[in-house]
């Protein structure tokens, strides 16, 4: 198996979030990452679904959030030309004897520094799964105190929107 990336886009509606959800539970899927966040457009929401699932699996997903009455388009990126980043933050131990040593592995990770105390350092970081791995491996002796992730938002590289692109527009101007 391997990670598939998906877009969604959805209507901004009370539940949709829980349908897709137990969509992918009925189908024995695991998410490994979720996002969702306004767009351009007023009314309609993005996902972007990161799943592990064979080619045919990501392509009955794929059908199977169609069928959802508030899916506008779905687009699996997987093997397209597309850009994706994850965010982080994470809080490390940062005693004084080791601190600038810390700052350099955070400056060479380009990632920043966003909360200074006394015993710790909160640092903030963007970039593909691989860097956040990275630089969460070289964290480690240090200690880290805690981590929170974002998961993967995706866009397609060069114009248009993908499958929004394909969505046909209704009366008020918004995909459906």
């Amino acid at each position: 198996m391997a990670k598939h990336t998906l877009i969604a886009y959805v209507e901004d509606v009370p539940g949709v979030l829980n349908r897709i959800a137990s969509l992918f539970r009925r189908r024995n899927f695991n998410i490994d990452s979720l996002t969702v966040g306004r767009t351009e457009q007023p009314g309609v929401s993005r996902l972007t679904v990161v799943v592990d699932a064979t080619e045919a699996g990501a392509r009955i997903v794929e059908a199977n959030l169609y069928k959802l009455v508030n899916v506008l388009s779905v687009e699996d990126v997987t093997h397209a030309r597309s850009v994706s980043r994850e965010m982080a933050f994470i809080k490390v131990r940062a005693s004084q004897d080791r601190r600038s040593e810390l700052l350099q592995l955070v400056q060479t990770f380009r990632a920043r520094v966003v909360d200074l105390c006394p015993d710790s350092v909160i640092i903030e970081t963007t970039g593909t799964q691989e860097k956040l791995d990275g630089l969460i491996e070289v964290l480690q002796p240090f200690g880290i105190l805690e981590l929170v992730r974002t998961g993967a938002v995706a866009m397609l590289r060069g114009q248009g929107n993908g499958a929004m692109d394909e969505a046909p527009e209704s009366d008020d101007g918004v995909a459906a």
